[in-house]
């Protein structure tokens, strides 16, 4: 009996040690550039940096805003950028990202902050081993992140309640439809929200439905809003697919003239909604803005820089007269 457990004892041991050094070499591997892993075009390019640019969602129109300002930024400044992480929004396969980019001993890591507490640990990771970490779109305070690029989450909120306001009159029953319950950003962004509206006896929201970032979830969480308060007057909607869902939403049940709609971002349809009027107004963001200046500010802290922790970028409210209006003139547009 002491014998297997003797052997027990050693494969545990060597299974152990097989998946740690298969993370190291994985994470070098993927992360690791010499001259024979850039590509072939770059071949003579010395790189100063190399840094890896995790979010949310890989194949995003968001997101895809913010490589765009990031490799921008990267280019001028000869970092070799990568840009990695889950297709669809997982908070496991985004941390795990994270951690074989620290095993890949990059230069830096720009993430979207998750509301984990595992998060926090393989930030402090990264520190360890002196690799900066820059949070951006969404913002993780409590972890050792050394700066957070993107949007005051809670101050577009507080914009959305402010513009209800001063948009409608009469008493208002409000339902509020968010990209995820447990997202800290979408959080901030209904919290703002009431906060704003919480001194307006008039405006009282009734009902907070999540859509998953999907347009069918918007859809399905309209549609439960209505059918259990049909008194319901408004609604906003926190991430860019959930304005989109209620206003289809909307249309279908023929009460475009009896509902206020506020959205955010400025996907296409959203902005097609706003020129036929069933979206009243939306909160714009800067994800180009984010991913450009995610990277510079990444620079300096290699450079030793002392940075204040909070870099926002813009946010504003606009409206049907302020069209039209594309992501590329404004550098901003859509998120998740």
């Amino acid at each position: 009996m002491l014998y297997f457990r003797h052997i027990l004892y050693i494969i545990t041991l060597l299974v152990f040690l097989l998946t740690g050094s298969l993370t190291l070499y994985y994470g070098n591997e993927a992360f690791h550039f010499t001259e024979e892993t850039v590509p072939s075009s770059n071949k003579s390019t010395t790189y100063s940096y190399h840094f890896v640019l995790i979010p949310e969602e890989l194949d995003n129109d968001y997101w895809r805003l913010v490589e765009q300002g990031a490799r921008d930024a990267a280019k001028l400044h000869n970092v070799y950028l990568e840009y990695l992480g889950p297709m669809q929004a997982n908070d496991d396969e985004h941390l795990e990202t994270i951690d074989i980019a620290i095993a890949g001993l990059v230069d830096g890591i720009i993430t979207q902050g998750v509301g984990e507490e595992e998060f926090e640990k393989l930030v402090t990771k990264a520190k360890e081993k002196l690799i900066p970490v820059v949070t951006i779109d969404t913002d993780a305070p409590n972890s050792d992140r050394q700066v957070y690029v993107g949007t005051d989450n809670y101050y577009a909120g507080f914009l959305a309640g402010k513009a209800m306001i001063s948009d409608t009159s009469g008493p208002q029953q409000v339902g509020i439809i968010t990209g995820r319950h447990n997202a800290p950003h979408q959080k901030l962004r209904v919290q703002g929200f009431k906060d704003a509206v919480a001194t307006e006896k008039r405006i009282r929201v009734i009902a907070v439905e999540e859509s998953t970032i999907t347009k069918i979830g918007a859809v399905e969480a309209a549609y439960k809003i209505l059918k259990e308060h049909p008194s319901v007057t408004a609604f906003y909607g926190t991430s860019a697919l959930d304005g989109i869902g209620i206003a289809q939403v909307v249309k279908d049940m023929m009460a475009v003239d009896d509902l206020y709609i506020i959205a955010f971002d400025i996907l296409p349809k959203t902005l097609a909604y706003m020129e036929e009027g069933t979206i009243e107004a939306t909160v714009v963001q800067f994800p180009y803005q984010m991913g450009y200046e995610a990277v510079e500010r990444m620079i300096q802290l290699k450079k030793g820089e002392d940075l204040n922790p909070l870099q926002h970028t813009d946010t504003k409210v606009i409206y049907k007269e302020d069209l039209p209006i594309s992501p590329e003139a404004m550098g901003g547009g859509v998120e998740p």
